[in-house]
């Protein structure tokens, strides 16, 4: 076991854990964020994706000792009221069917966002291939992202 100091959502948390623990674990069981969630388990489906220091990372392959000084934003981060303009993107595109993977999907399309303020088809597809939707509202995920690329301009 060691302890951790970790910048998650903003908030400085102190969890004393073994140092492979995967971040996905750490969220969900020490912190009580449960938003990120676990689908795979080797990085492929991408239904564990949060941000580290602003880059999309699969947590569930994402050991605590990795992250030393970097800031952790989860779903839960992204906005307070749910009002981040992919959020509201894929509200009005109705991209949720079962909503599983879609914490995942926003927080890739977030980073996407971030890094690229007006993707094209293939950027989009080329970010969002790592996320897969059993739903397969991949149509929709893209026209939210690109809703949400115009409203962040």
């Amino acid at each position: 076991m060691a302890i951790f100091n970790l910048n998650v959502n903003g908030k400085t948390q102190q969890i004393d854990v073994d140092p492979t623990t995967p971040m996905l674990w750490v969220l969900r069981d020490h912190l009580n964020l449960v938003g990120t969630k676990y689908g795979c388990g080797i990085a492929s489906c991408g239904a564990c994706t949060i941000h580290l220091d602003d880059t999309a990372m699969r947590s569930c392959i994402l050991p605590i000792s990795a992250v030393g000084n970097k800031s952790i934003t989860t779903i839960e981060g992204l906005s307070e009221n749910g009002d981040h303009p992919v959020q509201k993107a894929w509200l009005e595109h109705d991209v949720p069917q079962c909503g599983y993977c879609q914490a995942g999907q926003i927080m890739s399309a977030a980073a996407l966002l971030k890094d690229n303020a007006d993707p094209d088809d293939g950027a989009i597809e080329s970010v969002m291939n790592g996320n897969i939707c059993r739903c397969g509202t991949y149509v929709r995920i893209k026209a939210a992202v690109k809703t949400a690329a115009k409203t962040m301009k």
